[in-house]
């Protein structure tokens, strides 16, 4: 029995003693609340809902955990179920319901922690979305590790998913991206205002041999001409680097696409024509304060110029156009401002401003030898994805990003991403991976087969606890998907990690010297092997790889 079944039991077992008590059913929530007490001593699972629903209902909460301990324990999967404080419930699962976990995930296979309570979820994904005037630096290399692994785990759990990454080809960072290319194939310094490192020398030199004559056109031509070729070269590589990472999008949108298809027209037009769209000042602005926004932003400035909010609200109606009925944007730290007026333009469009959701991530910083590392030869003064992946690999470098919360900053220690050892998370966890892998190919080089018809006889305290950490995996893709929390995966491996290596510390899973291969044996390899399985699940769902050896 896993925590999702446990919780369904429970919440059927509430409606019986509400209804045979003529309690108000309407105020059992849809889902009840499962957790692991901390302390064994306290049994497998543990529940609020008397605490939660006692008072509310009219009851103490000690009566109403006193009927539903007696309802409980009616049924065959609980072993019992005991009143702890003020009406909280201790239950203890009977070894048939816990262990027929094992059989579950053996049955299912790649298909354990999947689901499909998110499939009403057409969601588009945007992450990433790096101007292509520099490789992906390091916050940017964050969004690529986590805006996969979210758009992964919201996929398991149901949710049609669209990857998108938002091309930023329009406005001025792009010319002063030109401008420097032109500098470096003179051979003069970057502009101040411009792009430094070895990667502008390298694409200027790339346009020139492919044009050698692009530095007598005018200056203007010249200028388009290592805009359009520098663009191009740049976003190529880009592309390439994320696809190195294992991260690839579906659908790559060019800001410029907004303006050139007459998409930013058709949504002005469409806002003037419900007013959401007023001029004053000699400017156009869009009506955002009727939205929640502290102010009115400027669409159209007084000289004729689209602000940048243009595009985005054009880009915004096409994403719903596509068929998108959830947007979710992963943006910088200094993107906060940009909350209440994508939200605002979502419903200033007659869209629902809480289908709008935006992420921002915060800083990543680099330690080496425990001092900051500041410098990239490549990008000249930032670290780069390419950089990160270099020095430590990657799948130590995507774990590393994807483990920690995006709400907080954090620090890679290239020094800990490098060791083999139980100090290092993503080594614990592959290594835990390929430990297995190695047992499974020993137990056939034995003659020796899993079987799950003896599970009763894992009674050991620690293949009960790896069992039911085993049973919290669907539960924790679920929370992962719903909170947009793809780090509750990482951390949920490294304490499956842990389960079974104390399990193998603890209980036998081969016979020695001697020793004949019993029924034990052969239902602790089934336990391994549905260990195995989930952790490999799990990786798959960041986006690590599952090693069979190291």
């Amino acid at each position: 029995m896993t925590p999702t079944e446990l919780a369904a039991l429970l919440r059927a077992a509430t409606q019986k003693v509400f209804q045979a008590h003529d309690l108000d059913e309407s105020l059992i929530p849809e889902s009840v609340v499962v957790e692991r007490p901390r302390s064994p001593e306290h049994g497998d699972y543990a529940t609020n809902i008397a605490l939660q629903l006692g008072k509310r209902a009219g009851v103490n909460p000690r009566d109403l955990a006193t009927w539903l301990t007696a309802e409980l324990t009616n049924d065959p999967g609980i072993d019992s179920a005991e009143i702890a404080g003020p009406g909280f419930v201790n239950l203890r699962l009977a070894a048939a319901a816990q262990n027929q976990t094992v059989a579950t995930v053996l049955d299912q296979a790649a298909g354990y922690g999947r689901g499909d309570e998110l499939a009403a979820m057409n969601v588009n994904l945007e992450f990433v979305s790096a101007n292509p005037t520099g490789p992906i630096h390091l916050g940017g290399t964050r969004w690529a590790a986590v805006g996969d692994a979210l758009g992964r785990v919201l996929s398991a759990r149901g949710a049609q998913v669209t990857r998108e990454y938002y091309f930023n080809d329009h406005g001025e960072q792009i010319n002063r991206f030109a401008n420097s290319l032109i500098a470096a194939a003179k051979g003069e310094p970057a502009p101040e205002d411009g792009y430094a490192g070895e990667y502008i020398s390298e694409i200027a030199a790339t346009v020139v041999a492919k044009d050698p004559g692009i530095l007598d056109l005018p200056l203007d031509d010249a200028r388009e001409a290592f805009r359009s070729e520098g663009v191009e070269l740049m976003f190529a590589h880009i592309k390439q680097t994320l696809h190195e990472f294992g991260t690839d999008f579906d659908v790559y949108t060019h800001e410029n696409s907004m303006f050139d298809r007459g998409l930013v027209d058709e949504a002005i037009a469409e806002l003037k024509a419900s007013d959401n769209l007023y001029e004053a000042d000699g400017a156009w602005w869009l009506r955002s304060t009727a939205y929640g926004d502290d102010k009115d932003r400027v669409v159209i400035k007084s000289d004729g110029n689209h602000a940048y909010i243009a595009g985005d609200i054009a880009y915004l109606r096409d994403k719903h156009q596509r068929g998108a009925n959830h947007l979710i944007y992963m943006l910088g730290a200094d993107h906060h401002g940009y909350v209440v007026r994508l939200k605002a333009a979502a419903a200033a469009l007659g869209y629902d401003a809480s289908a709008v959701e935006v992420l921002i991530g915060q800083m990543v910083n680099l330690v080496k030898d425990g001092q900051p590392v500041r410098m990239s030869k490549r990008a000249g003064t930032v670290i780069t994805l390419d950089d990160l992946v270099e020095a430590v690999g990657v799948d130590a470098a995507r774990y590393a990003l994807i483990r920690s919360s995006i709400d907080v900053n954090i620090d890679i220690d290239l020094d800990l991403l490098r060791k083999q050892s139980s100090d290092n998370p993503v080594y614990y966890v592959q290594y835990a991976h390929a430990r297995l892998s190695a047992l499974a190919r020993h137990a056939e080089e034995l003659g020796l087969g899993l079987s799950v018809a003896h599970l009763d006889l894992l009674d050991d305290p620690a293949e009960g606890d790896l069992i039911r950490t085993i049973g919290d995996f669907s539960e924790v893709v679920t929370t992962a998907a719903t909170l947009r929390e793809p780090h509750r995966v990482c951390r949920y491996l490294e304490s499956l990690a842990g389960a079974y290596h104390r399990f193998y510390a603890r209980c036998r899973v081969l016979p020695q010297g001697d020793e004949q291969a019993g029924d034990v044996h052969a239902a602790r390899l089934a336990l391994c092997a549905a260990t195995r399985q989930v952790l490999a699940n799990g990786l798959e769902m960041v986006g690590v790889s599952a090693p069979e050896r190291m």
